[in-house]
């Protein structure tokens, strides 16, 4: 649908990163990177995160979490979690 857009959430270095893909646009997406060592981030702490950077969960969205791997080639190499879901700019926000 337009306005939509994905925001994922994903660790590196001990640390969660919530950004949304702002897909054409030059310059750094919005993000917000968790505290190092912090647990997976609760809905809630997602939530309000992206209410702070200017966006909200479209209706009916939830969280969608993919298992991938730091090396594809190498089914020992650590999981990697990626967590997904549909967004959209608040009302009077632009993105």
């Amino acid at each position: 649908m337009p306005g939509e857009l994905t925001a994922q959430m994903s660790q590196s270095g001990g640390r969660w990163c919530l950004y949304v893909i702002l897909r054409g646009r030059t310059g750094e997406w919005p993000q917000h990177w968790f505290a190092e060592g912090e647990p997976i981030p609760t809905f809630t702490q997602r939530t309000d995160t992206l209410t702070v950077l200017g966006f909200e969960p479209v209706p009916g969205s939830r969280w969608e979490w993919v298992e991938g791997s730091s090396d594809p080639a190498d089914p020992s190499s650590p999981i990697v979690l990626i967590a997904a879901i549909r967004v959209r700019s608040r009302a009077g926000v632009a993105a």
